[in-house]
């Protein structure tokens, strides 16, 4: 099946470790990124994740250098202890630093052929 979803998708994912904040709501729940894309955030799965799964959360994913990435999702899928967002939006602000991490992980051609995609 991953096969598959791999075929479908038109964002390159790279495999990254990051302290993520997930939040929705009043609770947050500490978690590490598993990947990442233009458009999508894979994470661990809390041992207790109690989340409205059809409401948006946001995620701050903590960047080495000291600074938050701030993406605003919605939860695609559950599958043996990961959780797969979907972003809706990057704004402005933090497509820079998103662009920026992905270029130390993949091909530059190829995030400029993706970035020119979400226009």
């Amino acid at each position: 099946m991953s096969d598959i979803r791999s075929e479908r998708r038109i964002f390159t994912r790279v495999a990254i470790d990051l302290p993520v904040e997930v939040h929705q709501g009043g609770s947050i729940w500490p978690q590490r990124t598993i990947d990442i894309s233009l458009n999508g955030v894979s994470t661990d799965q809390p041992d207790l994740w109690d989340a409205q799964y059809n409401e948006p959360f946001t995620l701050i994913i903590k960047l080495e250098d000291g600074t938050d990435l701030e993406l605003h999702a919605y939860l695609q899928h559950v599958e043996s202890m990961r959780l797969g967002f979907k972003v809706q939006h990057v704004d402005r602000e933090n497509i820079e630093p998103l662009s920026a991490l992905l270029e130390q992980h993949m091909d530059p051609t190829t995030l400029q052929e993706e970035l020119a995609r979400l226009d």
